[in-house]
């Protein structure tokens, strides 16, 4: 199976046709998204997927701030650290291995060059993967998929350091450096 007919028939996310509509700023509404990927109104955790997923679907990052949007009104949100979690990680093979990634609602991702992956420091220094995705939003890994993704690096060799690297749909990621 080729790249293009793999990407065709993984889960795709629903999203709204956003970048259609300019709608007025409505001012900040009480919802956040916090580091595990959970989403809260008024600080009460939203239990049911539909709405989260509804949520999800008018979503966008500008200018680091987040916004859910409708074609009447762009309400800003608070998000913690990344609006989605990856909670597994899938490698396919073939002519051209490739990583399918899982976000915490279900929507799968090639790591590709549309969708790289990245590291980005932390307040405590360390650098962690993150995934970007669409409307200038991204996914961080999860304890669990990121011990998924160390297992299938490999250490290569890059200016005299030994660096952990990953490939997918023929890039390489770098996911830190071993020395």
């Amino acid at each position: 199976m080729d790249l293009k007919q793999l990407q065709l028939s993984l889960q795709q996310p629903h999203l709204a046709p956003v970048e259609l509509w300019d709608p007025a700023f409505c001012g900040d509404i009480p919802i956040r998204i916090d580091r595990q990927g959970f989403w809260f109104y008024l600080d009460s955790k939203i239990l049911r997927p539909e709405l989260i997923q509804l949520f999800a679907s008018v979503l966008t990052r500008q200018q680091q701030e987040y916004f859910l949007l409708t074609p009447v009104e762009k309400v800003r949100i608070q998000v913690e650290d990344a609006a989605f979690v990856i909670v597994a990680i899938e490698l396919q093979t073939g002519d051209t291995p490739v990583l399918i990634a899982t976000t915490n609602l279900g929507e799968q991702v090639l790591i590709t060059a549309e969708y790289p992956l990245f590291l980005q420091a932390q307040p405590d220094g360390q650098c962690l993967p993150y995934l970007q995705l669409w409307r200038g939003l991204t996914a961080k890994f999860s304890r669990a998929a990121y011990y998924q993704l160390v297992d299938l690096a490999l250490p290569v060799q890059v200016e005299g350091n030994t660096k952990l690297q990953i490939d997918s749909a023929g890039m390489s990621f770098e996911l830190g450096t071993l020395d």
